[in-house]
């Protein structure tokens, strides 16, 4: 636990010495001791991202979210710097890009913002070698569940990985949303469960508009899509976000219980956490509660959205070409900030429970590294000119691309936590 990042409330050391009247130097010096440690413990840093320092909130025990090396490296806490050696591999050499993301594919000129790599503050975060991933997922297996930033990353461990092997179709479905691959030669199992909600979720108009249309999210259910399938993986990578902003209609035990944007006057207004919550509560704890399930349970942050000059439905769009070097610039704020928090505290939570069964929660903490990172996204780069698309995507990632140190992360705490 990172305890350098948090302090005593001023005054609490002084008001308890007061109430206990100790004299002792002794004595105090163990009292504060103590308050610390308790509060450490206890207490949750609710405090807006507002300046450099970052006052991310750290869950105990074996939450992962610091890795630590020595006494001072947080791999997820650093800036970009300036690599000349380039991505680790092309659009060309690596097969299973979306054209979505494919910026190189359809026409991106520049190739600056892939020449920077991750510099955490007190170390470094060494280069991706799919040779020791493969190693040590040998005879194991990893799912992703949730929606298409899952896959995206899912897709860049894909391309890293063909630098030493490629893996053999084995998807259940033709859907494309469901898939799942063996590296046979290490006997590797990766699989992708789509869940963009994680709970069961019912599109009320499928016809309708994609980003505008009601969702009829069972909060307390979570989707049997993943939640059957999962209970033997040994690594489950489970994130969500972007999906939640939309119109949903609130289901628990069965019935509505509030709705969020829904517009509907006979209907309890509650917000978009509530949901958001409510989801990751359930799909948590549908793996501490699996009766077989016995995997490490890791929770990918969120991925900030990099919409300037507009909303993404008014024109918005991510025109940059290089990190932004500042972060007073750009900062978790807003929606995203309690969004984060909410993940955070959720996991905070589940650890506590799963602990009782043993069971490992980690956090890839991706989301300061990606703040800085504007310059990462397709923008109008993932379709051809000629055709009708007008929204630019400042969501998903380039592949190649910063998505990559995502990966750079998982590995590290692989090799560092098993």
């Amino acid at each position: 636990m990172m305890s350098h990042f948090l302090e005593l409330p001023p005054g609490l050391g002084k008001r308890s010495l007061s109430y206990m009247n100790m004299t002792s130097t002794t004595t105090i010096k163990v009292l504060l001791l103590a308050l610390t440690i308790i509060f450490l413990i206890v207490v949750i840093p609710l405090s807006p991202v507002n300046d450099s320092s970052w006052p991310w909130l750290y869950p105990k025990d074996n939450v992962d979210m610091s890795i630590k090396f020595g006494k001072k490296c947080n791999i997820f806490r650093g800036r970009w710097v300036p690599y000349p050696g380039g991505p680790y591999y092309t659009n060309r050499t690596c097969r299973e890009i979306f054209d979505q993301q494919n910026c190189m594919k359809f026409g991106r000129p520049d190739t600056e913002f892939l020449k920077w790599r991750w510099k955490p503050d007190e170390c470094e975060l060494p280069l991706f070698d799919a040779v020791q991933f493969l190693e040590h997922v040998k005879g194991k297996s990893m799912a992703f569940i949730g929606d298409s930033l899952g896959r995206n990353q899912m897709q860049s461990l894909l391309c890293l990985l063909a630098r030493v092997s490629n893996p053999t179709d084995v998807s259940y479905t033709r859907d494309p949303r469901f898939k799942r691959w063996v590296y046979v030669d290490y006997n590797f199992t990766l699989a992708s469960f789509w869940s963009p909600h994680l709970v069961n979720a019912i599109d009320t108009d499928p016809n309708g508009p994609t980003y505008n249309r009601l969702m009829n999210l069972y909060l307390d259910e979570p989707n049997h899509e993943w939640a059957s399938q999962v209970e033997t993986f040994n690594y489950v990578i489970i994130s969500a976000g972007r999906w939640f902003f939309g119109p949903q209609m609130f289901f628990e035990n069965g019935h509505v219980v509030g709705c969020h944007a829904c517009l509907k006057t006979d209907v309890k207004n509650l917000t978009m956490i509530y949901g958001y919550r409510k989801a990751f509560r359930t799909a948590l704890g549908t793996l501490v509660k699996l009766k077989n399930f016995k995997g490490v349970t890791i929770l990918r942050t969120l991925s900030p959205a990099h919409f300037e000059n507009g909303e993404w439905d008014k024109g918005g769009n991510c025109v940059r070409t290089r990190p932004v070097s500042n972060s007073s610039e750009m900062k978790l704020d807003g929606a995203d900030l309690k969004l984060y928090m909410t993940q955070v505290e959720e996991l905070r939570a589940a650890e506590r429970e799963g602990r009782k069964r043993g069971l490992k929660f980690w956090m890839l903490d991706t989301t300061e590294a990606m703040i800085a990172r504007p310059d990462g996204h397709p923008n109008h780069y993932g379709h051809w000119p000629h055709e009708n698309v007008t929204i630019a995507d400042c969501v998903h990632w380039c592949l190649p691309g910063p998505i990559d140190t995502w990966n750079e992360f998982l590995l590290k705490m692989l090799k560092v936590y098993g």
